[in-house]
Formats: C-alpha cells, sequence, structure tokens
C-alpha cells in the first residue's frame, strides 16, 4: 500500500514537535519506498524536472477557480457554461475576463496530437466498443472505489451525496470520448474535459474545508497531478490489460491510437506532458509503480461500491442486476477486490462469467471480418451508451460543474 508523506495538518494533530518527530520517524521507510522514480524521458514531453506529482496540483485553474468561489462567481460562471457543449463553440457572453481567457487557453489541443492516430482511434472503439463500455464502467469504475484517496474525495465532496448524478458526469467523459468527433469543433470531449479540470480545482479548494475529510485524508489538499495518473491509469492502462488478458487481437495501429486518445485526455484535463506515458510499455511501468500498490478497501470506498451495486434497484429491484454487476466485477478485478468490497460470491452469474465470456469475444472477433460487421456493432453499442447515460441523467442534460460546496452529513 502507498503510504503518503506525513502532512503538516498530520504532524499538528501527532501533537507538536515530538508528535512530529515520532510520525516522522514512523513515516520515513514507507516515504522512500513511495518515492518517485518514473523517469519524464518515457513521457509524450520526453524530458521534465522529474519533481513528484504528489506535490504537483494545477497552477492555472486552482486559484482561478479559488477566487471565483471566494468572490462568489462560481453560481454565474456554471450558469453560463451550460450552454458551452461543443469543442468549436464561441464562449457565452458575460463570463469573467478570467475565466474567458483560462478556457480559451486551456480548449487548445497539444502541439503533439496526431489526427492520423484519433482517426484510427475511431476505428478502434468502432470495433470493441462494447468492451471499453464494459470496462469502463464494471473495472474502471469499480476500481475507483479501491483507490483510497479517490474514494475519499468523491465520497466526502458535494459529488457523493448525489451518485447517480455523479456517475452520469464520469459516464459523459466515457461517453465522449469515444465519439468519432470527441476532439473535432463538433465533438464534446475538450468540453467535458475542460468543465472537468475546473470542477477538480473546486474540489480541490473546497475539500480541505471539510473536517470530515481532513479526519481521514492523508493529504492536506486532494486530486494531485499523481492522483490523476493514479485515475487515468484506472481507464486506458486497465482497459487494455484486461483486454490484453481476453485476448483481443489488436492491431499494433490501434492499441498506439487508443493510447493516444488517452494521451491527449490526460493533456486536456490538466496533466502535464512530462507525466503523461509515451508507450504502453512505459504506461505499465508507471502504473506498477502508482497505481498497483495504493489499491485497497476503505470504508468510504465500501460504501460507493455499495451504491455502484444497486443501480440497478430502480429497474428490478436489485434482484438480477446487483448479483450481475457483483459476478461482473469479481470477474473483472478477482477475487481479492470483490472480497474487499464484501461483495458475495454467486454461483451462477460467476460460473457463467467465467466459462461463457471468452467463447462470447471469440464469436464477436470472427464476425468482425464481415461486411459491415464493425458498423452494426457501433450502432448496437451506441444505442446502450446512450441507453445508459440516459437512465444515469434521468433524461436530464448532464452538467459538469464547480461544485459550491463539501457533502453535508
Amino acid at each position: 500500500m502507498d503510504v503518503e508523506p506525513v502532512s503538516r495538518r498530520k504532524m499538528l494533530k501527532a501533537g507538536g514537535a515530538l508528535g512530529a518527530l515520532g510520525a516522522l520517524s514512523v513515516a520515513a521507510p514507507a516515504q522512500a519506498r513511495s518515492a518517485w522514480t518514473w523517469s519524464p524521458q518515457g513521457s509524450v514531453a520526453g524530458a521534465g524536472a522529474g519533481v513528484d506529482p504528489r506535490w504537483v496540483w494545477d497552477e492555472e485553474a486552482d486559484p482561478l477557480v479559488a477566487s471565483l468561489l471566494d468572490r462568489g462567481d462560481a453560481p454565474l460562471v456554471n450558469q453560463l457554461l451550460r450552454t458551452w457543449t461543443k469543442n468549436g463553440q464561441p464562449l457565452p457572453a458575460g463570463l469573467p475576463a478570467d475565466v474567458r481567457q483560462f478556457i480559451e487557453r486551456a480548449r487548445v489541443l497539444p502541439s503533439w496530437v496526431d489526427q492520423g492516430k484519433l482517426a484510427t482511434a475511431v476505428r478502434f472503439n468502432e470495433k470493441r466498443g462494447l468492451y471499453l463500455g464494459v470496462l469502463y464502467g464494471l473495472a474502471s469504475g469499480m476500481m475507483s472505489t479501491v483507490i483510497p484517496k479517490e474514494a475519499r474525495a468523491v465520497y466526502y465532496s458535494k459529488g457523493g451525496a448525489d451518485m447517480k448524478d455523479r456517475i452520469s458526469k464520469t459516464a459523459k467523459l466515457g461517453y465522449d470520448i469515444g465519439t468519432a468527433n470527441a476532439y473535432q469543433p463538433d465533438g464534446s470531449m475538450i468540453v467535458t474535459a475542460v468543465k472537468t479540470r475546473l470542477a477538480h480545482a473546486g474540489v480541490r479548494h473546497l475539500l480541505p474545508q471539510s473536517p470530515d475529510w481532513a479526519e481521514v485524508a492523508p493529504e492536506d489538499i486532494p486530486i494531485s497531478q499523481r492522483d490523476l495518473m493514479v485515475t487515468w491509469h484506472s481507464l486506458p492502462t486497465t482497459v487494455m490489460r484486461k483486454l490484453t488478458d481476453w485476448r483481443v487481437p489488436i492491431p499494433a495501429a490501434e492499441s498506439a491510437a487508443f493510447l493516444h486518445l488517452w494521451q491527449v485526455a490526460a493533456h486536456m484535463l490538466g496533466i502535464k506532458d512530462e507525466y503523461i506515458p509515451a508507450s504502453w510499455s512505459e504506461a505499465n511501468a508507471q502504473a506498477a509503480e502508482v497505481l498497483d500498490p495504493v489499491l485497497a478497501p476503505t470504508r468510504e470506498g465500501n460504501a460507493l461500491a455499495d451504491i455502484l451495486l444497486g443501480l440497478g434497484r430502480e429497474i428490478d429491484a436489485g434482484l438480477l442486476s446487483k448479483p450481475i454487476l457483483g459476478s461482473f466485477t469479481r470477474f473483472m478485478l478477482g477475487n481479492q477486490i470483490a472480497n474487499w468490497l464484501q461483495i458475495p460470491r454467486d454461483l451462477l452469474w460467476d460460473t457463467l462469467l467465467r466459462t461463457s465470456w471468452g467463447p462470447f469475444i471469440a464469436v464477436r472477433e470472427a464476425l468482425l471480418p464481415f461486411p459491415l460487421a464493425p458498423e452494426c456493432y457501433w450502432l448496437f453499442d451506441e444505442f446502450l451508451r446512450k441507453l445508459a447515460l440516459l437512465f444515469l441523467s434521468e433524461g436530464q442534460s448532464i452538467n459538469i460543474e464547480i461544485p459550491l460546496g463539501n457533502r453535508e452529513f
């Protein structure tokens, strides 16, 4: 388990100079073990200062959003930005000048973007959309509940009070990045990424003011660049690992294109280029350092997992949906994580997934070479994704906004 270096707040809680000294002596070996060793030479930037990203946040968005919240302009900004839905759309009139200037900078794609790879990623998404939807929701989504810092940040922030709404916003990002025009002027992924960046900055400003979060969190400021990379690895890196485990045959060009799709997303979410892996080998190396060691159960994560598993309760009172989702979680993430989340074994669904998923993939992949198969897959998968968003949003528009407060208990 990755242990955070003792923060100034934790040392004070330990009790003065002697408490701080004792806490530091206990934490020193863990701190050495969790030191940042991944080289920026393996990043899309190819170079960098090599600063541990746990001490780096968002130097542009953070002071801006803190100012908006402190001066009372955040509600106005949220209201105005609801009308900004397409990447190439002009920003709404009436935005504060500092917000307009930030967004105009933040919406620009990186100089290293490869439009050819993005086009290839569209073909990848067309053929494997079903796998991606399942993995984003049931591997990445459930994994987030055993990433302790992420689970606590979600649980104690405003989003933790309405998990269906919170999930709908996360699902929107997964949907937007999978569209054919994700980063084009008529797409929405840039908008979603920039709004998410503003929302993260709001959480960084507000969550340290929550006594409930401060009591359990090992850090003073949430959602560091390292935390963002942990979440990033729970998405594309985990997805590619599972597709490899399932022996899904993916051409090298499509594999590289899928990585590029998410490299661009990382940049647009405000992650510094020196932390974004340049290849799958570098991504796996970084994930082995920042993701794999931190996975662990928490009270908050277990509560969130129970909510996620119960989302189908409105459809079937949880009679089928909860055991199916539980079995999918066990199948995707393994017995240890399923046991951490206190997911009971289900003989029927556990066995069915273990014995049938491989043949299902084999049949689906065998049909891909036939004419119109990718297009048919895409139409079916697109229908399922839109249906899921409609259910999560309850038919309302999904707006990613700057939070105005923390969760109230």
